[in-house]
Formats: C-alpha cells, sequence, structure tokens
C-alpha cells in the first residue's frame, strides 16, 4: 500500500509541475525572423502570437505578396523556436521526476 501512496504523491507532484511549465510557457517568448530581419514575430512558448514587425521598406503595395511570404516564414521560424523550447523544458521535468527513458508523455 505504501508504494500506492508514493505513486499517488509522485502523480500530484508530475501535475503541479505540469501546471507550473504550462503557466511559464505563457511568459516565455520567441522570435522568428524572415527576410534577413526585416519581418519578425514574436509567439508565446505555447505559439500565441504576440507581435509582428516589419521594416518601412516593406511597406509598399509593390511588396505586398513578398510581405505576406516573409510574415508566414517569419511565423513558422517562431513556432519552430517555440516547440523546441516546449521539448526541452519538459525532457528536463521529466528527467527530473525520474522516469525511465524513452516515456512519452501526453504534453502540449
Amino acid at each position: 500500500m505504501r508504494d500506492m501512496m508514493g505513486l499517488m504523491k509522485q502523480a500530484q507532484a508530475m501535475q503541479e509541475k505540469m501546471q507550473e511549465m504550462q503557466a511559464e510557457m505563457e511568459r516565455l517568448e520567441v522570435e522568428g525572423q524572415a527576410g534577413g530581419g526585416m519581418v519578425r514575430v514574436t509567439l508565446s512558448a505555447k505559439g500565441q502570437l504576440k507581435g509582428i514587425t516589419i521594416d518601412d521598406q516593406l511597406l509598399k503595395p509593390s511588396e505586398r505578396e513578398i510581405l505576406e511570404d516573409l510574415i508566414v516564414t517569419a511565423h513558422d521560424d517562431a513556432r519552430k523556436k517555440a516547440e523546441r523550447l516546449m521539448e526541452e523544458k519538459m525532457r528536463g521535468m521529466a528527467s527530473g521526476l525520474g522516469l525511465p527513458p524513452g516515456l512519452k508523455l501526453p504534453f502540449g
């Protein structure tokens, strides 16, 4: 029965750590860039769009398609960085819990 209590405590600790990590992911931000930094997109680590910065040179009607493509590219760059950050945080949390290597947990 002691093993069951230990498992319950471990599960509760993991749930608390997950909640803390989720809150942290809302606060952490990543930036993606495109066009040599002419377009920058900022996302939370959870993927929420926080801001877009566009160089004045791109604000010409003739540059509309290029600008649209650069926004998409910068967003994709930031999203990939957010995913990597989330994976690193999860790996660190899982290793701190002493879980067996290769165990896949349903995060995110």
